[in-house]
Order: C-alpha cells, then sequence, then structure tokens
C-alpha cells in the first residue's frame, strides 16, 4: 500500500475510532436502556470500522494507544463533547450522513476501500436513520428540546466544513467531494424543516480552528480525551490478558 492510501486508512480510522470513544462515555448515562443499546452499538460498528481501517496502516493498537496528539488526523467534529443528548444527535447527525455519502461513494469504485465501504455503508445507514429519528423527535418536542437541539446545531455547525476537504489517496477529488457536500445539505435541510428546525447560519470554512485536524490540529478536550483513551494501554505496556 502506497503512502497515500495509508494515510487516508488512518484518517478513516481516527474518525471511527475518536468518535467511538466519544459514544462509549455515555455507558451508563444514557436517558434510557434502550438508547444506551443503541449508542453501544453504533460505538461498536465504529470500532470494527477503526480497526480494520488502521490495520491497512500499521499496527491498530499501536496506531490507536501510543501516537501522540498531532499524529491523529481524525475530523474535528468527532472529538466535541458529547455535551447533553443533543449535542450527541446533532454531531451523530452531522457525521453519520456524512460518512453514508462518503462509503456509498467509496463502495461504488473498486480502489481499496470499497470493500470496507459496502460492508460500512450499511451500518452507516443505521446510524444516520437514528440520527435523524432523534432529531425529529426533539425538533418537534417540547420547546425545551426544541431548544436543546438548535442550539446544539448552531455549535457544532463550524465544524461540518471540514467534512467534505479532499483526502489525498482516497481517490475522490474535488468535484466529487462537492457533490457530496451538495447531497448532505440537500438531505439534512430536508430533514431539519421536517423537524421544524433550520440550518444553522454562519461560516463553515477558513478558519484554521475548526477545520484542520486532518493536520494534527485538534480542539482542547481531545488532548483530555486522548489521555483517557490511551491510559491504561501507556500503564501496562506489553500486557495480555
Amino acid at each position: 500500500m502506497d503512502a497515500a492510501t495509508a494515510a487516508a486508512a488512518v484518517a478513516l480510522g481516527d474518525d471511527a475510532l475518536i468518535l467511538s470513544h466519544r459514544l462509549g462515555e455515555w455507558a451508563g448515562h444514557a436517558p434510557v436502556l434502550e438508547e444506551e443499546l443503541a449508542l453501544a452499538n453504533i460505538a461498536l460498528d465504529l470500532l470494527g470500522q477503526a480497526r480494520v481501517l488502521l490495520s491497512m496502516a500499521g499496527d491498530e493498537d499501536e496506531l490507536a494507544y501510543l501516537r501522540e496528539e498531532r499524529s491523529f488526523r481524525n475530523l474535528q467534529l468527532v472529538e466535541q463533547p458529547g455535551g447533553d443528548f443533543a449535542h450527541t444527535i446533532a454531531r451523530q447527525l452531522y457525521f453519520s450522513l456524512h460518512q453514508h455519502e462518503l462509503y456509498t461513494e467509496l463502495a461504488a469504485g473498486d480502489g481499496p476501500f470499497a470493500p470496507l465501504a459496502a460492508k460500512a455503508v450499511k451500518e452507516t445507514a443505521y446510524h444516520r436513520d437514528h440520527a435523524e429519528q432523534w432529531t425529529l423527535r426533539l425538533g418537534d418536542g417540547t420547546e425545551e428540546s426544541r431548544r436543546r437541539m438548535r442550539a446544539a446545531l448552531d455549535a457544532l455547525w463550524k465544524f461540518t466544513g471540514e467534512l467534505f476537504r479532499p483526502v489525498e489517496g482516497l481517490g475522490l477529488g474535488p468535484e466529487t467531494m462537492a457533490a457530496l457536500e451538495r447531497r448532505w445539505l440537500t438531505a439534512l435541510g430536508a430533514l431539519l424543516e421536517r423537524a421544524g428546525l433550520e440550518l444553522p447560519e454562519g461560516p463553515r470554512k477558513g478558519a484554521w480552528a475548526a477545520g484542520a485536524g486532518r493536520e494534527g490540529l485538534h480542539t482542547e478536550s481531545f488532548g483530555r480525551m486522548l489521555a483517557e483513551m490511551q491510559h491504561l494501554h501507556r500503564s501496562h505496556p506489553g500486557a495480555s490478558w
């Protein structure tokens, strides 16, 4: 595998790994038992994707647990704290809509990511549906649930511009990524309209603070999350069950 393809595998693998960990933070804290199981299942799907992708580039454990913060190439969106439940759903909505479009495109090709994408697109369809259903419930629920969902969508909006920046080695050029972005915006806008919500206003591109995760620049909370995620492995190097 050439270096560009390996780097792309790490980028997508980091997205899945970090979001999996963030979703796992809801264990024991979800609003209802059924939702705890749903979030755990989505986290496990993402962890499975991460294992395959990171294994394409090297040793999955070393890449997950022994890299420093600046070596991670995940989108800044997926590293954002869950906040309240509405923030978790908004983050999941933005990302799962993107991931479903991305993997659908990759599955239609014959590149090195096609086999993974063909399987993952079925998982991301469920992730997308889960986020969409909760967006509808929160947006069309009480005034408080609508307020929280609107605030979450607004707070995370600035991180969505990075979703569609071309990743070298992925085999999808600027025109393809722009087409994916248009489909993403169309689907998102239609869903929010059904939920009684609107697309947030404000910039999505241009600011390094909300668009440079692929270059290893991360937000403040990421370092704390990474320390927690890597603590056990670093505390007991070489340990085995």
